[in-house]
């Protein structure tokens, strides 16, 4: 079983900043995909960056690249998003996912929908203008 509690979320102005935490407990090591999605009201939840968490290669959507970066630190467990430069349209709530299968690779359908994903409770991010 995994457990994965995020933090950091909050209400900024447009153009700010927020650093995301999610730390991992339970079934998870290097092996697994971690990363964040969000859900804005009355959109569908939406991959935002993931990463395996013994590599350095990441994904991320469109409408957050050279904006947003996800990395993490071994040592604390910890997978971080950095999100920069946000926007309005980044305002919604923000879930940190592993993917529990273990695959030591990033599969499509855990980018896609969240599939056989471990979620956290989420956080929200609101961005004003």
């Amino acid at each position: 079983q995994v457990q994965l509690v995020e933090s950091g979320g909050g209400s900024v102005q447009a153009g700010g900043s927020l650093r995301l935490s999610c730390v991992a407990s339970g079934n998870i090591n290097g092996r697994n995909c971690v990363g964040w999605f969000r859900q804005a009201p009355e959109n569908e939840r939406e991959g935002v960056a993931i990463m395996l968490t013994a590599a350095d290669r990441a994904l991320y959507a469109d409408s957050v690249k050279d904006r947003f970066s996800i990395y993490r630190d071994i040592t604390k467990n910890t997978v971080y998003l950095q999100m920069n430069n946000l926007t309005p349209d980044d305002t919604a709530m923000y879930y940190c996912a592993a993917d529990t299968r273990a695959l030591a690779y990033c599969p499509t359908d855990f980018w896609r929908t969240g599939a056989s994903a471990a979620w956290g409770q989420g956080t929200q991010v609101t961005v004003s203008l």
